[in-house]
């Protein structure tokens, strides 16, 4: 028995890797994906449709497990707050970001998530700014300034505002984490992610319609499938993959494993866009996801 229970975690373990890797793959392609797309459509219609279409397909898929997806009165409010930081912000900003920011840049700021949690877990949950914390909010910003700094002064200054949205965006992502941490969300894992799609992408979306007015007749056949990929791909099988896996593994172990996102997003982005994979976004990318390990780790 002992041994056909060790090789059942094993058996489990391997099928949550599984998930875990087809999760991160299917986010790191979103970027270069999404940076094609602003080419044909504005950032806000696009990630906002694409994410209510998204939120839709996961309460199909929730209704198909038989499971519900009514909300607790008492959560209403700590739900909408916590959507619209880590799913609103992320949509929004990370869609803005790409218009001044290549696809690899953009993978390698969003992926400072972990920094910000780590520090915003101080004033928020009462978590002391270990030695750990603060190497790791270092070595981050130590890995942007390689990112940015390498094109000079006034490439930079170009591309400030690209690199203050994808901040933002890590931040509101970062601190609508540490507020669920506070504020929990009892809800089971597949329910929550369609209503947090939902209630943070709508807005986007409306915002998109009404400012940017875009037309289905600008998108090409790759634009389309585009659209198709970040609908079914981003929001409803990298979600499903995420939450299959923290049910088998670790959540520590699986936050590791995002780290494959970001480099995912630049070797992409290489392929895909023919963007420059140089010396420098090489060692940009190895030391901010050195920070984001240390502050996984704190």
């Amino acid at each position: 028995m002992p041994q056909n229970s060790h090789a059942g975690r094993d058996r489990q373990s391997l099928i949550g890797f599984t998930y875990l890797v087809v999760a991160s793959v299917g986010w790191g392609l979103n970027f270069p994906i999404m940076k094609h797309l602003l080419t044909e459509w504005p950032p806000l219609s696009a990630r906002g449709l694409c994410g209510i279409a998204g939120a839709i397909a996961l309460a199909l898929i929730v209704r198909a497990r038989g499971e519900s997806l009514s909300v607790p009165r008492p959560i209403w409010l700590r739900l909408f707050l916590v959507s619209t930081l880590a799913i609103g912000g992320w949509t929004a900003f990370m869609g803005l970001a790409l218009l001044w920011l290549s696809a690899s840049e953009a993978a390698i700021l969003g992926i400072t998530i972990p920094v910000w949690v780590a520090f915003l877990a101080w004033p928020i949950l009462g978590e002391r700014v270990s030695p750990l914390r603060a190497i790791s909010l270092i070595t981050a910003l130590a890995g942007i300034a390689v990112l940015i700094g390498g094109n000079g002064f006034d490439a930079s200054v170009e591309k400030l505002p690209g690199i203050l949205c994808a901040l933002a965006g890590a931040v509101c992502v970062g601190l609508g984490t540490v507020l669920t941490k506070h504020f929990p969300l009892s809800m089971p894992a597949l329910p929550l992610a369609a209503w947090q799609v939902g209630i943070g992408c709508l807005p986007i979306a409306i915002i998109g319609l009404v400012l940017e007015q875009p037309q289905p007749a600008d998108l090409s056949t790759v634009g389309w499938v585009s659209m198709v990929y970040l609908t079914i791909v981003q929001f409803c099988l990298c979600y499903v993959c995420w939450f299959a896996a923290l049910s088998r593994l670790p959540a520590a172990t699986a936050s590791i494993g995002t780290l494959l996102v970001p480099v995912v997003g630049v070797l992409a982005a290489a392929a895909m866009l023919h963007e420059p994979l140089g010396l420098r976004q090489v060692v940009a990318l190895a030391i901010t996801l050195g920070g984001v390990a240390v502050a996984l780790r704190s």
